[in-house]
């Protein structure tokens, strides 16, 4: 099915995981409402594979548009005034959940504080003030990080294994990214210990 269709259709990915309530809500047969909100076009590939990995998941979960679940999705490009539409539009409705991406989570939270939002692909939550901690994200925000910070300290073991004698070692990263320095900022942080000084590069 194409992606086009399951847009009309009402249906969406997020980067490859589903959202479920527990079995009991399910018996209720009261309809859950999901509102969706990403920077794609209708005819993106890679959004095509997420809406069907997504459309399995919900099916093995138990979960079947139009009668227990109801989709409505915005597809806003990564246009930041059609973001801002498309944000208020949704919380408007107010779903029991909107699934977003890390880069329209800061309209959605100008427009609602209340509505649960669960982010895919997010790269830097604590860095860009989405959540408080990834222990303890507080508010309505919560989600799934594409990198996990810690792992940039275990490259730099991983290079002093490889390399004893390293003691310098110059860091390339897009200063312009959240994500990247927080990831300089761990390397930065693990160094001493193995005896090395990180250069920012």
């Amino acid at each position: 099915m194409q992606f086009a269709q399951l847009k009309r259709r009402e249906f969406i990915a997020l980067g490859g995981g589903a959202a479920a309530w527990p079995f009991a809500a399910r018996a209720q047969q009261r309809v859950r409402r999901i509102g969706v909100l990403l920077p794609a076009v209708a005819d993106d590939p890679v959004w095509q594979a997420r809406v069907g990995a997504f459309l399995q998941a919900l099916a093995l979960l138990g979960w079947t548009i139009g009668r227990n679940v109801h989709i409505d999705t915005r597809l806003a490009t990564n246009n930041p005034t059609e973001i801002r539409k498309h944000a208020t539009e949704l919380a408007a409705l107010a779903p029991d959940v909107i699934v977003a991406v890390t880069s329209t989570l800061g309209p959605l939270l100008e427009v609602t504080r209340t509505v649960p939002i669960v982010f895919t692909l997010g790269t830097d939550p604590v860095g860009a003030g989405f959540v408080d901690s990834l222990a303890r994200p507080g508010g309505n925000v919560t989600g799934f990080m594409s990198y996990e910070f810690s792992m940039a300290g275990k490259w730099l073991e991983l290079l002093k294994q490889i390399a004893p004698g390293v003691t310098r070692v110059a860091i390339l990263r897009d200063a312009s990214q959240a994500f990247a320095m927080s990831m300089f900022a761990t390397i930065q942080a693990v160094a001493p210990a193995w005896g090395v000084e990180a250069i920012p590069g």
